[in-house]
C-alpha cells in the first residue's frame, strides 16, 4: 500500500499538477469545513460501500450532496448497500475510515472496486482529496484526476446527484 508521498512521486511521474496541505486529522466532513482554510475547488465526500455479493464501490461526490443508500443501490444495480468495514476498505484500498479518498483507487490494481463519481465534480475547479491520509488536502484539476484514474484502470461510472 502507497505512502502520500509514494502517491505524490506517481502523480509526479505521471505528469501531474497537484498542491497539499496539511492540517488536523478530520473524519468528517463537517471537521474538513473547520480545518481545511480557504481552499478553493471542490470539496468531496467518499464512500466505501458492498453489497451482499461482496461487490464493492467508492462514490465520490459533493461533500454537500445528501446519499439515498436505498436508491444508490436501485440505481447501480447493486441491491441493498452497507459501509465496507475497517477491514475490507484496508485490504483492497489500503486507507483508514476517515481517510477515504479517490487517491485510494491506486492501491486497487486487480479493479475490484468500481469507482462512481458525481457529474458535477466535472464542472469547475479542482478537486480537493486526502493524499491516503486524513491530514492532508490534495488539489488536482479534474482533467489531471481524470488522468489519474486512467492510470491505475478504474474507469468510472459517472452519476447526477442528488438520485
Amino acid at each position: 500500500m502507497l505512502t502520500p508521498q509514494l502517491l505524490f512521486a506517481r502523480l509526479d511521474e505521471l505528469g501531474l499538477a497537484h498542491r497539499t496541505v496539511e492540517h488536523a486529522p478530520v473524519f468528517t466532513v463537517e471537521q474538513a469545513k473547520e480545518h481545511r482554510g480557504a481552499l478553493p475547488g471542490h470539496h468531496i465526500k467518499n464512500l466505501f460501500l458492498r453489497n451482499k455479493k461482496e461487490a464493492m464501490w467508492l462514490i465520490v461526490a459533493l461533500e454537500d450532496r445528501e446519499i439515498d443508500l436505498k436508491r444508490l443501490g436501485e440505481v447501480l444495480g447493486a441491491g441493498r448497500l452497507s459501509f465496507g468495514s475497517p477491514d475490507r476498505l484496508h485490504r483492497h484500498l489500503g486507507v483508514e475510515p476517515g481517510s477515504v479518498t479517490p487517491f485510494s483507487v491506486i492501491n486497487d490494481p486487480a479493479r475490484q472496486v468500481t469507482l462512481v463519481l458525481d457529474r458535477a465534480l466535472s464542472e469547475g475547479g479542482p478537486i480537493n482529496a486526502h493524499p491516503l491520509v486524513n491530514t492532508m488536502t490534495t488539489a488536482i484539476s479534474f482533467a489531471d484526476l481524470t488522468r489519474f484514474f486512467v492510470a491505475t484502470g478504474h474507469k468510472p461510472q459517472w452519476l447526477d446527484f442528488p438520485l
